[in-house]
């Protein structure tokens, strides 16, 4: 009586486009985000010169699998402006760390929150009259 339909439908069209691409993980996407957060953070650790930095390239190499590459030092920047930096993304790469539950790198960011409040605090001790 009726005529059979013949062409796909739209829902199987975009389910069969949606296995034509890669998918990551959630997983995957924090690992990634994490990564870069940490890069981002060594960078401007390595810009203070501090040795922290070995610490965060060790974590970098881990979620990524290769060493990251690491800058070559002070550029005459402001110290206060780096220590803000720094301390900002280290707490961003602390809610990445924390969304994937990954201890050791939530460990490292918390300690260098502090390190980086610290050292504001002192520099703001010795600018202050």
């Amino acid at each position: 009586m009726y005529e059979p339909i013949r062409t796909k439908s739209v829902h199987r069209v975009a389910d069969d486009a949606r296995e034509s691409f890669p998918h990551r993980s959630r997983e995957e996407e924090l690992d990634i985000q994490l990564a870069g957060h940490l890069a981002a953070l060594l960078a401007v650790t390595d810009e203070l010169g501090d040795p922290a930095g070995e610490r965060i390239a060790e974590q970098v190499a881990r979620l990524r699998g290769a060493p990251p590459a690491r800058h070559a030092g002070l550029s005459g920047a402001d110290r206060t402006a780096l220590h803000r930096r720094a301390h900002a993304l280290a707490g961003r790469a602390l809610v990445v760390a924390a969304s994937r539950a990954d201890t050791a790198a939530a460990i490292l960011a918390a300690e260098r929150m502090d390190a980086h409040t610290a050292a504001l605090t002192d520099q703001d001790l010795v600018t202050t009259p």
